[in-house]
């Protein structure tokens, strides 16, 4: 917005306004006559610091004819083109004056002047100011004596300066002369004693006076200040400064009110400060020990009447302050620059204020308004009229207001003219817009006296008309809630006395710009990356980023951000811009973190046990806190190791620590959100606890009898941070729980302890007690427990077995009696073994196998028999110490079963209409063989397959057949079983495939026909021959069966409760087995230790194959038969 004048802020009446906008373009685009108006000029104080290379006195305008400039100097004509040494600039009023070390003699008031032939304006007055450097005089200072107790002042009298001065007292060494409530400096730069003391005297009391806008200091000489030591009366206080009774302040408007008041006295006054029937303003602050009361940036209502009291015991005295606030000049009215024509009456107005009442003074192009007469002019106190003004009239008018504190000047351009219509704006401008949106079309008119503008259809030679159409005071036309009926040419027209000028332009209405998917709010972790849909849209994407643009990237409307940080966390705005509208979307995007650590711990309540502590949460990040970490460190046990020591809910800030004896302690507290926890907090100061009593005694007590006369005593011993003083060590008491004897004690520092030449396995009751040098820890609790343990001395008794299938057993007994125990009952434990299979009578001593049972129990269930063989078990009971005695064998057989599979079931021979098969009887027959069951069927390589067919094959000793009339060339799935009176065994299965010709034949699928199983059988029959040999070798050497040695290594443990001719029959039977070494029965087994315990077992209930065989893994395995060799059978006629 242009005014014609210096300052374009203030509003003007509708037709003035109309012109002013294209007044700014007639200096550019149009050669229409303009008065010079300043548009850049120097500050009224030009000040020439010594540092400086040079100083510009600027002075630049413009108008039409191009202004032409001259200064004047302290009222007097100044030329700078006739002074070589100043720089001056072409087309500018501007010079510059080089710092050449030639100065002063530029020094004074300058003002600008620029005129064309249209008028003059002029610039304020600019006062360039050389400072000399300040210099304290050369002078003698004699010392002066005072005498103790007496006041004294040290004069620095600063030399003048460009201001702030500042005033400091220091030895010649430097040093700051200490300043209190009795030594203080004044505004005035003097050193206040307000009484001397003996340790005043010194003789290097030095002023320097420091001016930092020039980075001068300078130092007055040194003054000597001895103090006579005397006698020190007290005496009333009186004012050093200021002096009288009352003074006036008088001070401009934003200055800072500095009032002081130094006292001497003895004792040293104390100073207060009261406004007079107010309160002293909120903004006063004191310093200088309250001797100096300051009041910034002064406003009329600070003015008034301040009183400063300094007292002592002895009396006080009062100086008063009349405090009077005036203001520079400031405008009330601007005079404001105008364009007005012939003939008309022209009123300039300008008004200001201040205190004191500024004075206003006139000037025409520069020249006081008396000196430049004109008859249709008149001046009054605040306006200039002109009656019926002439073009000649045109001036630039100076309205200059000052008083005492400053001075205000303005130009006033006053053009006189008539001018028909021009209009600025260019034709045939073509204007896009929104439809339901308003767009404004400009008509920029500048003319004298204004003109009426119009706007009008191309279609119609009507005024626009109706509620949407407004025609704004600078010619706008401006149309809401855009149709598209609106798209069209409209002309603009301006007519005044002088003439008319027209314009047209073109209006397009178009449809809005969307957004179709704009973003969504997002959480997002720290360090991760973002990728999220920004919007889609019409056009095109403005988005503007802050921070490194490397971790900012966009593609296809998704706006990644790598290693997302704090700072990214805010809104986001997707702006889709056209050339004529834009539509936004927003988005939160919010950056999820662990806590930040707590601030500013507390430690507080410092109490014997405890102490409270309290922080300030950090920054949650978006994720509520749920709880705080406290952890501790001490500086005695495990020095630089945190520990945590409590959790306390996410809304506290504070928590009472319950704390040990005799630890150094800090802390530290950490937050923990749903993201993680956070990092902990700076540690708090060191806190020491006194050494007191322990506070508990020793857990987890634990008692045993490794040996049966001994009972050892063991429990977890204190920490070190619990065991709040030096000394510690416990009291073990015991004694028998079934008598009424006396505690036995005995005091260790250790944490065991053994008690020698118990009965075996007897209760006692036991208690240990921490103590330290401090006394005793509380009354412990009493714990129960038992002396060594013993093996039990007895076997079970009515030992029966009652076969429940040909695999499962179920065997009962009769408890062992509590007392035959001597320990704790670990439970039962059931050994077995094969004597022999019921198909050979021959005898065959197989594995013996153990199953454990915990617990108080009766009976139990023994799985995985094998089928059709005579057994042998035992039962024998078990405690912590180990096995009791083994009962008497008790003997069962099991019936029969279903054969296993057959090991070997082959093709040998393939024919065009036959196969031959041979194969091998079962390992284990599980019972008597009734023979063989074999079927057939067709399978070819179709989804449908042949019926099957069987051939019973009913003599047991047969192990080859042939079956006859196959097809030729078909593919066949055979199938054998092996049967018993109980019924027949799992399948063994192979696949042949009959040939073309009788000589040839191949078989799918049998592993037995392919070289690497015959390699492998061929291996297996090698080393079983190898093993077979060794054992006898090893017999023939005198070798024992592997039970009856470790029955020889442990003869007192294997004749507990058992006959010698138990197991004769098993240790030099000449058909005992050759495997490795069977269990002993008689190891010390402890309860819980045997692999084999498997608790169900020994329900009634425990589920079985429909074999009979037990579902489950079970310890030992199976004797198994040595394989029987199918030798290749020659094919003969069936």
């Amino acid at each position: 917005d242009f005014r014609l004048g210096t300052r374009p802020r203030r509003r003007a009446p509708a037709f003035r306004r109309s012109l002013r906008p294209s007044c700014s373009l007639l200096f550019v685009r149009f050669p229409v006559e303009q008065l010079p108006t300043i548009t850049a000029q120097s500050p009224s104080s030009l000040i020439a610091f010594p540092f400086d290379e040079s100083f510009p006195l600027t002075c630049e305008a413009k108008g039409n004819p191009e202004p032409e400039f001259r200064w004047t100097k302290n009222g007097q004509e100044f030329d700078p083109f006739l002074d070589p040494r100043l720089m001056k600039e072409e087309n500018s009023g501007t010079f510059v004056i080089p710092n050449n070390g030639n100065l002063t003699e530029y020094q004074g008031t300058y003002r600008c002047y620029a005129s064309n032939k249209l008028g003059t304006a002029i610039s304020k007055e600019i006062e360039f100011i050389v400072p000399n450097v300040p210099k304290f005089p050369k002078e003698t200072l004699d010392p002066v004596v005072v005498e103790e107790g007496q006041p004294f002042v040290l004069k620095c009298d600063p030399p003048t300066g460009i201001p702030p001065l500042q005033i400091y007292w220091m030895t010649i060494n430097l040093q700051h002369i200490e300043q209190d409530e009795r030594v203080s400096t004044g505004l005035n730069g003097d050193l206040y004693f307000s009484h001397a003391v003996d340790k005043d005297s010194r003789r290097d009391y030095c002023c320097f006076a420091a001016f930092p806008r020039i980075r001068t200091i300078v130092q007055k000489t040194a003054m000597s200040f001895p103090v006579s030591a005397n006698a020190i009366p007290e005496r009333r206080p009186s004012l050093l400064t200021p002096s009288g009774v009352r003074s006036e302040v008088l001070l401009v408007k934003e200055e800072d009110l500095k009032l002081e008041c130094i006292a001497e006295g003895l004792p040293t006054p104390q100073v207060e400060w009261v406004k007079m029937g107010h309160q002293l303003p909120a903004k006063a602050k004191l310093e200088n020990h309250g001797k100096l009361l300051i009041v910034p940036r002064v406003e009329q209502d600070d003015g008034g009447k301040y009183m400063c009291k300094a007292k002592n015991r002895l009396g006080e005295a009062v100086h008063y302050f009349t405090v009077t606030v005036e203001e520079p000049p400031e405008w009330k009215l601007e005079p404001e620059s105008q364009l007005s024509m012939i003939g008309s009456n022209v009123h300039i107005k300008c008004s200001a204020g201040g205190i004191p009442e500024p004075v206003t003074t006139w000037r025409v192009n520069g020249v006081p308004l008396q000196e430049s007469p004109a008859a249709n002019r008149k001046a009054f106190r605040d306006t200039v009229v002109l009656h019926n003004a002439k073009a000649s009239d045109s001036a630039v008018y100076q309205c200059e207001a000052s008083n005492r504190h400053g001075t205000l000047l303005s130009n006033a351009n006053i053009m006189i003219m008539n001018l028909r219509p021009m209009i600025l704006t260019p034709g045939e401008e073509s204007y896009s817009a929104v439809e339901g949106k308003a767009v404004t079309m400009h008509c920029e008119v500048f003319s004298s006296p204004p003109s009426t503008v119009t706007w009008s259809r191309e279609d119609s030679s009507e005024s626009v008309d109706g509620h949407r159409f407004t025609v704004h005071d600078n010619g706008s036309l401006e149309i809401e809630q855009l149709e598209k009926g609106d798209t069209g040419q409209y002309t603009c027209l301006a007519k005044n006395t002088e003439g008319l000028s027209a314009i047209n332009a073109f209006l397009y209405v178009k449809d809005p710009t969307r957004i179709s998917a704009p973003p969504e709010d997002q959480q997002i972790l720290i360090g991760t990356t973002l990728e999220t849909r920004l919007c889609l849209f019409f056009f095109f994407l403005s988005l503007c980023l802050r921070g490194s643009v490397d971790r900012y990237l966009v593609e296809e409307g998704v706006l990644h951000i790598i290693n997302v940080s704090h700072a990214d966390q805010g809104v986001y705005t997707c702006v889709a811009r056209t050339p004529v509208d834009q539509d936004v979307a927003s988005a939160l995007l919010m950056v999820l973190d662990v806590p930040d650590a707590p601030e500013n711990l507390l430690l507080s309540e410092h109490k014997g046990k405890s102490v409270k502590l309290k922080w300030i949460p950090g920054d949650e990040h978006n994720s509520s806190t749920t709880e705080f970490i406290i952890q501790f460190e001490e500086s005695q046990w495990e020095p630089g190791n945190w520990k945590e020591l409590l959790r306390v809910p996410g809304n506290h800030n504070s928590a009472t620590l319950k704390l040990h004896g005799h630890v150094d302690y800090r802390f530290r507290v950490s937050g923990v959100n749903g993201i993680g926890t956070g990092p902990p907090s700076e540690p708090t100061e060191r806190y020491k606890t006194s050494p007191r009593a322990p506070d508990k005694n020793p857990e987890n007590i634990k008692i045993e009898g490794h040996l049966p006369h001994e009972m050892d005593i063991n429990w977890e011993p204190l920490l070190p941070i619990e065991h709040n003083g030096p000394g510690l060590e416990y009291k073990v008491s015991f004694r028998r729980q079934d008598l009424e004897d006396d505690w036995t004690e005995h005091t260790v520092k250790r944490h065991s302890f053994v008690v020698k030449n118990t009965p075996t396995f007897v209760p006692y009751e036991i208690k240990i007690q921490a103590r330290n040098h401090q006394g005793w820890g509380p009354e412990p609790k009493i714990v129960t427990g038992y002396s060594g343990e013993d093996f039990p001395s007895a076997a079970p008794d009515d030992v029966k077995v009652e076969v429940m299938n040909s695999s499962v057993v179920k065997v009962s007994w009769t408890r062992v009696h509590k007392d035959k125990l001597h320990g704790h009952l670990g439970g039962y434990r059931v050994n077995w073994w094969r004597l022999r299979s019921l198909v050979d009578s021959k005898k065959s001593h197989g594995e013996r196998q153990m199953l454990s049972f915990p617990g108080d129990r009766s009976h139990a269930t023994v799985p995985g028999l094998t089928p059709f063989s005579e057994y042998s078990l035992i039962v024998m009971t078990f405690n912590g110490r180990g096995n009791g005695p083994g009962s008497h064998p008790a003997s069962f057989k099991t019936p029969e079963g279903v054969p296993e599979k057959n090991p070997v079931f082959r093709v040998t021979d393939v024919q065009r209409h036959t196969v031959s098969l041979a194969w091998a009887p079962p390992l284990e027959p599980n019972g008597i063989l009734t023979g063989y069951l074999l079927q057939y069927q067709l399978i070819n390589d179709t989804e449908e397959v042949g019926p099957l067919q069987t051939v019973d094959v009913s003599n047991a000793d047969t192990t080859k057949w042939v079956l006859r009339e196959l097809e030729p060339l078909s593919k066949y799935k055979l199938y054998l079983r092996s049967c018993t009176a109980v019924g027949c065994g799992p399948v063994a299965s192979e696949e042949v495939t009959t040939t073309l010709q009788t000589s040839e034949y191949h078989v799918h699928g049998g592993i037995s026909t392919q070289g690497w199983f015959i390699g492998l059988m061929c291996a297996i029959a090698l080393l079983t021959l190898i093993v077979l040999i060794a054992c006898f070798v090893n017999r023939n050497k005198g070798g024992k069966y592997s039970v009856k040695e470790k029955e020889d290594l442990h003869p007192d443990v294997e004749s507990q409760g058992m006959n010698d001719d138990t197991f004769c029959e098993y240790s030099d039977n000449d058909e005992k087995p050759l495997k490795g070494s069977q269990h002993s029965l008689s190891r010390e087994i402890k309860a819980g230790d045997s692999g084999d315990s498997l608790v169900d077992y020994g329900d009634e209930d425990a589920q079985f194959n429909e074999d009979g065989s037990f579902i489950g893994e079970y310890a030992g395995r199976k004797e198994k038969r040595a394989s029987a060799e199918i030798k290749a059978a020659v094919q003969t006629p069936a």
